[in-house]
């Protein structure tokens, strides 16, 4: 990273310090937090229920900041994980430097850092998220050659006391612009500070939902990042959650990721693109258009399509928003452009890039050849998933299309042309294979496919086991069918799941 690069690179650190932050040692930060008078440190992880988990410690010397980011610290790990009992219970937890940020809401100068988890033997602890992401990702490279890199499409509904003096229109978000969109400012405040924090955003946006019940509003948005490494892609998203969370409580209103507010009113997903990378290559295109090795990964994540909502959705209220006719998928099939199939193709920029020079005649006629920005997207998740478990599922479900015999024969019989519920499509409609109605059956789903989450050492069984028990403790089988029409039923347990992970 060049000086022009750090100059104007929003990452405090990254500033300071005048390298990216995959080159970030000890004794960087060290020295940084002598530049920025840092005086306190916060360790964050995730356990195993997904939600973000805190550590603090006040900073006595500099002997004590080397011990703390050289040993990292003792916790409990059987509060965290089902499957580690209590007379067996101490974990370590070790910061990974890559992902240190300046806190921007703290007193004091703060330094955060992301952790891993490792046992009492020094090793990594096999049921830690985000050691199964790593292991996901080297088996991902081992077989094909590339990095697998995604982005996140962040999804939330902001909730307030409000009678604004523009108020919204119902169901008409989308895209919507101060003063008609009460929360732009608070949006924009979180995509400044999440890009603070080290977060890669390509943009943000109010979204479809807005509406009001009473006297509360409920506006949605969006905030969008541009493609990483998958693990790094996740470190981003769990960053930017608490950011938006952090700031909701700053303004006074409510934040929630939660996948259904109300029946009949937009949903929150959390899609996700994907792309494999080779020698700054994107491999989803060829010169005949879309690979044959992204219509391998489309075929492995429409296989594994049922027992990935066991790590995308995971609250009853998730099978309220996977519904038809909602711009969420029902149905097992993927398409170009579609947004009611698993996976949909979207626009990539494989028309041709001549359109900056038509809409700007004085554009020079050489345009730079840039990598192709094509993805896939997997549009199932929602803000209630386990999003390593989830990226490792993905990388894992893309790995088992790439091996899968058939593979391009089931992308072909799985693709659809156009609008799935459009006339010429329903007798193709009524051969597709449904999603899970409920958490009960998706546990289902991932215990009848497990081994394909267990191939290459992967995913512990143990992971898989405690992922199934979670889910089937809901007993929400039909649950949607029985609160149908039911508003009291249904606005108590949504009220139930608003704060999720």
């Amino acid at each position: 990273m060049n000086q022009a690069q750090t100059f104007h690179t929003p990452h405090e650190l990254v500033r300071v310090l005048g390298k990216p932050a995959e080159e970030f040692t000890r004794e960087d930060l060290i020295h940084a937090s002598e530049l920025l008078g840092i005086q306190m440190i916060n360790f964050r992880y995730l356990g195993e229920d997904g939600r973000l988990k805190t550590l603090n410690f006040i900073i006595s010397d500099k002997d004590h900041l080397e011990t703390i980011l050289t040993d990292g610290e003792r916790i409990d790990g059987s509060q965290l994980f089902s499957s580690i009992e209590a007379g067996s219970s101490d974990l370590y937890v070790i910061p990974r430097y890559k992902t240190a940020f300046i806190n921007p809401f703290s007193d004091v100068p703060t330094m955060e850092l992301l952790c891993s988890f490792y046992n009492s033997d020094g090793e990594p602890l096999e049921s830690d998220p985000s050691y199964i992401i790593r292991k996901a990702h080297a088996a991902f490279t081992k077989e094909t050659g590339a990095r697998f890199h995604a982005l996140a499409e962040l999804e939330y509904y902001v909730i307030s006391e409000s009678e604004p003096l523009y108020p919204c229109i119902n169901q008409r978000g989308y895209h919507e612009s101060r003063p008609f969109s009460q929360s732009e400012n608070l949006r924009v405040e979180a995509l400044r500070l999440i890009a603070q924090a080290g977060g890669k955003i390509k943009y943000g946006h109010s979204e479809v939902g807005c509406f009001t019940m009473g006297k509360t509003l409920y506006e949605q948005h969006e905030i969008e990042f541009l493609p990483q490494p998958i693990e790094d892609a996740v470190d981003q998203l769990i960053i930017a959650k608490w950011i938006v969370r952090m700031l909701g409580e700053k303004a006074g209103v409510t934040i929630s990721y939660a996948p259904k507010i109300t029946i009949g009113k937009a949903g929150s997903g959390l899609h996700f693109h994907m792309m494999a990378v080779r020698d700054g290559v994107n491999l989803m295109v060829d010169e005949s258009g879309l690979s044959d090795l992204a219509k391998k990964m489309i075929a492995g994540l429409l296989e594994c399509s049922t027992p990935l909502t066991a790590f995308g959705n995971t609250i009853p209220t998730s099978y309220l928003r996977l519904v038809p006719h909602q711009e969420a998928p029902t149905n097992v099939c993927w398409g170009d452009r579609n947004r009611s199939v698993v996976v949909r193709v979207p626009l990539g920029w494989t028309g041709g890039n001549r359109m900056i020079q038509t809409a700007n005649p004085a554009f020079p006629p050489d345009v730079p050849v840039r990598m192709s920005k094509q993805t896939i997207e997997f549009r199932i998740p929602d803000g209630s998933a386990d999003v390593y478990n989830l990226g490792a599922g993905l990388v894992v479900a893309c790995l088992h299309g790439i091996r899968m015999p058939g593979a391009l024969d089931k992308a072909r019989d799985l693709y659809v042309d156009g609008n799935l519920f459009d006339e010429r499509n329903r007798e193709k409609l009524k051969s597709l294979k449904q999603l899970p109605g409920s958490c009960v059956e998706s546990a289902q789903a991932l215990l009848e496919k497990r081994a394909i989450f267990e191939s290459d050492g992967i995913f512990p069984a143990s992971v898989i086991d405690s992922t199934a028990r979670r889910l089937e403790e809901f007993k929400d089988r039909g649950m949607s069918e029985r609160i149908y029409g039911k508003e009291d039923e249904i606005r108590a347990i949504v009220n139930e799941f608003i704060h999720i992970k």
